[in-house]
């Protein structure tokens, strides 16, 4: 005998004194079995799986209607997440339904785990009629069956109504097919944990690349590199003193973003930062931009104007290109550094500035004095404290963190949803030479904010230069033997693999075409960095 949920007795139910297994089945009900489970494995949404399960077993069992019930563990209820009916409206209400786990013929075989087969739902005191109620339908006979995983019974089928009533056969086919559906559903469900997990790292990632960046203190400069953290040191050196610093490195490697960074890292943050390309104007206008004239000095002098060496007076100013400033001026700015005065053009009389003097160039100064192109004592004059700026392609280990940076900052400034880079697209940005430096990948980032219509940049988002970049195999050395030379070759692969991937074991070992736990073995072996 069987106990109700209110204390009462019932008898006991077909199938549930012991549920015969696949071996009891016979070889036609065996083949009747596989064809109805075959392809779940491929089904690895459950919005298409159960669909395809429900629409199975109402065809294997011949039953007037098929639903699969869920148990929500949040609030212990039964739920339907899809129902395979003949009318479509019942389906529709199906999908309202929700009761208690306890309630029910379906309750019962929830908690007991067994088959039941009721062929007369009126006369049995479990029968839960809320559900009729709900849904229109009318209920004569169920079969219901355990959705049963190793982690414990997930959900129930239940099968209503069948001409001639449901045999003894259908109670063992049933059950093995639900053993076949709860499978399938523990393994889709699997694999939306696998998703979310990798999405809550990839959110992880992003958020410790940014904290990561922030935590130079020195806004948009991003970089993790021994290059970065070495310019990174120096900026706190100097930031706080008044000293004239010179910035070299090539073209669009941010020199003017240092610049501005030692300007509000520094005591003369709340005065006026000014930047003039010293590269962009002719003489005449680049004397009159940086010292101000008088009124009638020249034609169109209609009134004075100050230079912008006095408008960036207790503040600093960026002579960016300096290297390009004709000599002539390059007198005219020696005595500025030396007498901290400048001269207006027209004027006799020489006006004090207090300005911190950042210089920037992308030439070789020194080159430039033993050239005779450049006057050796402004040299020493700007090159009191210099920081020399790598480019992108000597840190490239810095990609990852760069390309996580400008994607967020991008979307900012598009008012787009934030995206990620794909471990392909990252391939190519790494494989590319960055001749234009972090200005060229700024504008890739861009070109490939425009162009991508998921969540990730792919490379087909990419420009047509970098998208043509082939990634790089690190070669062994030569003079090795076969083991030696493959586990060098091994080594060097997977560092440049964990590399493009920011230290990501999870993205590289998918690049990779590996598990994580094995790549985090040879990551062990090798003692590789990688998280």
């Amino acid at each position: 005998m069987s106990l109700n949920e209110e204390g009462a007795t019932a008898p006991p139910p077909v199938g549930a004194a012991g549920e015969p297994g696949e071996e009891a089945l016979s070889l036609a009900q065996r083949a009747q079995l596989y064809e109805a489970t075959r392809g779940f494995v491929e089904l690895v949404e459950l919005g298409a799986l159960l669909p395809v399960a429900n629409a199975r077993a109402r065809a294997l069992i011949a039953a007037e209607s098929s639903v699969i019930m869920l148990l929500d563990t949040a609030t212990d209820e039964l739920f339907v997440p899809y129902a395979a009916d003949v009318a479509p409206e019942v389906e529709r209400r199906w999908a309202a339904v929700r009761f208690p786990a306890d309630r029910g013929i379906a309750g019962w075989v929830l908690r007991h785990g067994l088959v039941e087969h009721v062929p007369d739902v009126a006369a049995d005191p479990r029968w839960y009629r809320t559900v009729d109620g709900q849904t229109g339908m009318v209920t004569e006979a169920l079969l219901c069956a355990p959705l049963r995983t190793r982690a414990g019974t997930i959900g129930v089928l239940s099968l209503r109504n069948k001409r001639g009533g449901f045999s003894a056969a259908d109670v063992a086919l049933i059950g093995a097919f639900a053993r076949a559906v709860a499978a399938a559903i523990d393994t889709a469900r699997q694999l939306v944990g696998a998703r979310q997990e990798e999405a809550r790292l990839r959110a992880e990632v992003d958020a410790l690349q940014g904290q990561a960046a922030r935590g130079s203190g020195f806004g948009d400069i991003v970089g993790h590199s021994a290059a970065m953290r070495a310019v990174f040191r120096l900026l706190e050196s100097v930031a706080p003193l008044p000293v004239t610093v010179l910035v070299s490195g090539e073209s669009g490697t941010g020199k003017e973003l240092i610049a501005r960074a030692l300007h509000f890292n520094g005591p003369r943050r709340a005065r006026p930062f000014v930047a003039v390309n010293c590269g962009a104007l002719s003489e005449t206008l680049l004397a009159s931009e940086l010292f101000g004239y008088r009124r009638h000095a020249f034609t169109g002098a209609m009134a004075d104007k100050k230079g912008l060496f006095e408008v960036a007076d207790g503040g600093t100013i960026l002579l960016d290109e300096v290297g390009d400033m004709p000599a002539s001026m390059q007198v005219q700015l020696l005595r500025v550094l030396q007498e901290g005065e400048v001269l207006p053009v027209g004027d006799t009389q020489p006006r004090r500035v207090d300005v911190r003097v950042i210089a920037a160039t992308h030439r070789d100064l020194g080159a430039e004095v033993r050239a005779g192109r450049f006057r050796e004592d402004l040299y020493y004059r700007l090159t009191v404290f210099p920081i020399a700026l790598p480019p992108l392609r000597e840190r490239r280990e810095d990609l990852p963190l760069l390309v996580a940076h400008l994607l967020a900052r991008t979307a900012a400034r598009f008012g787009a949803a934030p995206r990620h880079c794909g471990p392909a697209a990252l391939a190519r940005l790494a494989a590319y030479g960055w001749p234009g430096n972090v200005r060229e990948l700024q504008n890739a980032v861009e070109h490939a904010m425009v162009l991508a219509r998921g969540d990730g940049i792919e490379p087909e988002d990419l420009p047509a230069a970098v998208r043509a970049a082939t990634p790089e195999v690190p070669r062994a050395p030569d003079g090795l033997t076969l083991r030696a030379a493959r586990e060098a070759f091994e080594r060097a692969y997977l560092t440049q693999a964990l590399a493009a991937h920011g230290g990501n074991a999870s993205r590289a070992a998918r690049t990779l075409g590996i598990s994580r736990v094995m790549l985090q073995r040879r990551i062990r072996v090798w003692q590789l960095r990688g998280r």
